[in-house]
């Protein structure tokens, strides 16, 4: 049976009434807005050691930044991950040292396009968050080590037993800190790093009556977080160290 015209035109008409009344829909997803991109340079190959699961932990690190908004590559090749930062707001070391396998000295070899490309991110203000064994990593790039104002020292630094821990924050002003509570971990507790005088400590934990840094930031050359936690995936089971992390992120990459 033919439909008759005034229904049709009566049709379209609410149709349209209807459609003007409905809020917006949400862009398609092409056009929504850019997420902001992490790289997470990942310790394998001569940044690997026999004592950290950094594929794992990376992978634990990685969902926390992807639940936070953020678009995440892991790199297993640290080098390459170096090479190619053209773009990338925010770059995570979570590898190890490059120079030492146990007590024996390793050759001492840089990428020069590593080398120029880490140098150029941080000249133009890439994020940095340097995660537990990254304080002893990148040896071959000075510009790492001056970024995050601080290292591992193979004979003074050391760490007693991994176990429970208690990571007191003493700064609750600064935006990775505030508000937090205390961090307690199954984590190891670097102790006696080398840590420069220019640094703000958020956070230390206490070795035999004495406080050791173990969270803090610098802003020059940019803006860096240096957390000396994070030894395997249990480290990941404090919701509080993964709200750090996250914050260090956003905070470190202006996002």
């Amino acid at each position: 049976m033919p439909v008759p015209a005034t229904f049709v035109r009566e049709s379209v008409i609410l149709h349209i009434m209807v459609s003007m009344d409905r809020p917006e829909t949400e862009p398609a997803a092409e056009n929504a807005p850019l997420r902001p991109r992490a790289v997470i340079a990942t310790g394998t190959g001569r940044y690997a050691d026999p004592w950290h699961p950094y594929p794992a932990t990376s992978a634990r690190i990685a969902a926390a930044l992807r639940a936070d908004g953020w678009d995440v590559t892991v790199d297993d090749a640290v080098d390459h991950a170096l090479a190619g930062l053209d773009g990338v707001h925010l770059l995570v070391v979570n590898a190890g040292d490059p120079w030492r396998e146990g007590g024996v000295e390793l050759e001492h070899r840089a990428d020069p396009s590593a080398d120029a490309g880490l140098r150029a991110a941080i000249d133009r203000g890439i994020g940095l968050v340097a995660v537990h064994a990254a304080l002893s990593s990148l040896r071959d790039y000075p510009a790492w080590r001056e970024a995050i104002g601080g290292e591992w020292a193979p004979g003074v630094s050391w760490h007693p037993p991994i176990g429970d821990a208690r990571v007191r924050v003493v700064d609750a002003e600064h935006p990775v800190s505030e508000r937090m509570p205390h961090l307690d971990v199954f984590d190891e507790r670097y102790s006696d790093l080398v840590v420069d005088d220019a640094v703000r400590v958020l956070a230390v934990h206490d070795v035999e009556g004495d406080e050791h840094p173990a969270v803090w930031i610098t802003e020059e050359p940019t803006r860096a977080v240096v957390s000396s936690l994070g030894h395997d995936e249990r480290a990941y089971d404090t919701p509080a160290h993964v709200a750090l992390l996250q914050r260090a992120a956003r905070w470190a990459a202006r996002v």
